[in-house]
C-alpha cells in the first residue's frame, strides 16, 4: 500500500464525480479547494461529489493576507510595454489598497514569478508599471514585492464567508494563504472558534520563513507552497528551506506538505519530465507526508494520469526510506511511545500497528518515524479519521471501540471482519488505558492475530 498521501486541487477538469472517482482509484487521499477561484456553489459541488463515494478529508484555502491581480480578462503583455494598474474599481489592479506603501522602483513579480513588472511611477492613486518580459496577466495570480513588508488585512471578507461555510459543511482543514506569524493563525482559531478543524499554515513568504519555528507550534500542520515562496527568497535557497521545514514537521509529529509545480509539466503532457520525478521522489524522501497537485490536476489535461503518475513515484520512493527524526527530551507519554515503537518495529518481525485513538495525536507521533509497517488508526471520531487520512503511512478506521469490554480483542475482530488483518499477522497494538490525560497512550501489547482471535472464542479475559 501507498503510505505517501496525494493531495489533488480540484477545479474545472476533475469537478465531476467521474473524474473525481477515477483520481481516487489512481491514489488521491484528499481534495484541495482554492478559494482565490470559484463560487460557493462550485466548492459545494465538489464536497458533495466526494463524500458521495469517499471520507478522504477535505482541505480549503482561503487568502490570507495575499495580494493577488485584479484583472477582467487574460492580458497579453510584452516586455517594455507599459501599463496601468490601480487600487479601487479601475478595471486592472490589485485585491488590497497597498498605494501608499508601493514606491516607483519596486518590483512585482506575478504568475508564480514568471512575469516581472517595475513601478516606474505612481500618480494619481495609480502604478505605471514597466513589463520586464513577455507574458501573460491573469485575474487573481498571487502578486510578490520582495524586499516589502506589506500591511494588509488577515482576512478578506470573503474569508470569513469561507470560514463559516468550512464550518457547516465539516471540512476538516483550512489552509491559511501567506501565514506571516504565530497571530494569524491564533486570529484564524479565533474566528473558527473550535480546535476541531485543522490550520495549515502556508508558507510563501519570507516572514513565514522567519517564524517558522512560532507558526508550527500553533498550527497544525505546514504547506510548503514553493511557488510564491520561490520568488519571495532567491530560488537556491528554496530547496534548503523545504528541507529544514520538513525535518521539524517530522519532528513534531506535524503534517506537512510540499507543494506547487510538483508534475507542471503534466498539465499539458502525458508524462513528467525527470526532473520533476526527481523533486518528488527528493520531498519523499525529506520526510514530507504530502505530496500535492496543483494546476496539474484543476485545469490540466491528464488529472488521472497524474495522480497515478504521482502514486507510482511515491510506492517506488517508500521502499527506501529512513526515519530522520532525532532523539528529544520527554515531552508527553505518547512521544515516548511512539519512539519505542519505531525501536521495536526496527528488530521485530511486526506485521502492521494497531493503534486505538481518540484525537488521533498518537497516530500522528507514530507516523513520524516513517515506520515500514503500516500504521492501522482506529478511531471512534469521523472527523479525526479524516483528518488521519493525510498522515503518512496511516489508514484509519472508524469503529466505536469504546462500548467494548476488552478494546484490543474487539479492534481485533472488527479489522479481522473486514479482511484488514490475516490470522499470521503479528501486531503491536498501542493505545491509552485507564488514564484521563492529553496525549497519554501507555501500553504497548504484542500479539498474532491468531492468539487474540482464540481468546475471544474461549471468551477468557485477558488482561485489559
Amino acid at each position: 500500500m501507498k503510505k505517501t498521501k496525494i493531495l489533488c486541487t480540484i477545479g474545472p477538469v476533475s469537478l465531476s464525480l467521474r473524474v473525481l472517482k477515477r483520481m481516487y482509484e489512481a491514489g488521491m487521499n484528499g481534495v484541495r479547494i482554492n478559494t482565490v477561484f470559484g463560487n460557493f456553489n462550485q466548492y459545494k459541488e465538489i464536497i458533495e461529489n466526494v463524500r458521495s463515494f469517499s471520507e478522504i478529508p477535505i482541505l480549503i484555502d482561503i487568502n490570507g493576507s495575499g495580494v493577488r491581480m485584479k484583472v477582467p480578462k487574460p492580458i497579453i503583455v510584452k516586455g517594455g510595454d507599459v501599463i496601468l494598474a490601480g487600487f479601487g474599481d479601475e478595471l486592472l489592479g490589485f485585491n488590497y489598497d497597498i498605494c501608499d506603501q508601493i514606491e516607483a522602483g519596486d518590483h512585482i513579480f506575478t504568475n508564480d514569478g514568471k512575469l516581472e513588472m517595475e513601478v516606474v511611477k505612481k500618480a494619481d492613486r495609480q502604478l505605471h508599471l514597466l513589463v520586464r518580459n513577455d507574458g501573460v496577466l491573469e485575474d487573481r495570480k498571487g502578486a510578490n514585492f520582495p524586499n516589502r513588508s506589506l500591511i494588509v488585512p488577515s482576512f478578506s471578507k470573503k474569508d470569513i464567508e469561507v470560514i463559516k461555510f468550512t464550518k457547516e459543511h465539516e471540512i476538516e482543514f483550512i489552509g491559511l494563504s501567506f501565514t506571516r506569524n504565530r497571530e494569524d493563525i491564533l486570529n484564524l482559531r479565533k474566528k473558527i472558534g473550535s480546535d476541531e478543524i485543522n490550520i495549515i499554515a502556508k508558507i510563501e513568504s519570507s516572514h513565514g520563513i522567519d517564524n517558522f519555528k512560532d507558526i508550527l507550534e500553533v498550527a497544525d500542520g505546514i504547506m510548503i507552497a514553493r511557488g510564491d515562496l520561490g520568488v519571495e527568497i532567491k530560488l537556491e535557497i528554496v530547496p534548503l528551506t523545504q528541507k529544514r521545514m520538513i525535518r521539524l514537521c517530522n519532528q513534531q509529529g506535524k503534517v506537512v506538505i510540499t507543494a506547487t509545480e510538483m508534475l507542471d509539466s503534466m498539465i499539458n503532457n502525458p508524462t513528467p519530465t525527470r526532473a520533476e520525478v526527481s523533486d518528488v521522489a527528493n520531498a519523499i524522501l525529506d520526510g514530507t507526508d504530502v505530496v500535492m497537485l496543483s494546476g496539474e490536476t484543476a485545469i490540466g489535461k491528464y488529472p488521472v494520469k497524474t495522480v497515478s503518475m504521482m502514486a507510482r513515484i511515491a510506492k517506488q520512493t517508500e521502499e527506501v526510506l529512513i526515519n530522520k527524526v532525532e532523539a528529544e527530551g520527554f515531552r508527553n507519554i505518547s512521544s515516548v511511545i511512539s519512539r519505542s515503537i519505531w525501536q521495536i518495529s526496527g528488530v521485530m518481525p511486526l506485521d502492521k500497528v494497531v493503534t486505538i485513538t481518540r484525537t488521533g495525536y498518537t497516530a500522528k507521533m507514530i507516523s513520524r518515524f516513517k515506520l515500514k509497517q503500516p500504521i492501522i488508526a482506529v478511531t471512534s471520531n469521523r472527523f479525526v479519521k479524516r483528518q488521519l487520512d493525510l498522515m503518512y503511512g496511516v489508514y484509519p478506521i472508524l469503529f466505536n471501540y469504546e462500548v467494548a469490554e476488552d478494546r484490543i480483542l474487539a479492534v481485533v475482530q472488527m479489522l479481522y471482519s473486514k479482511n484488514l488483518l490475516s490470522e499470521e499477522d503479528t501486531i503491536l497494538f498501542t493505545a491509552g488505558f485507564r488514564t484521563s490525560q492529553k496525549h497519554s497512550s501507555n501500553i504497548i501489547e504484542i500479539h498474532t492475530v491468531r492468539e487474540l482471535l482464540e481468546f475471544g472464542q474461549k471468551n477468557v479475559p485477558t488482561r485489559l
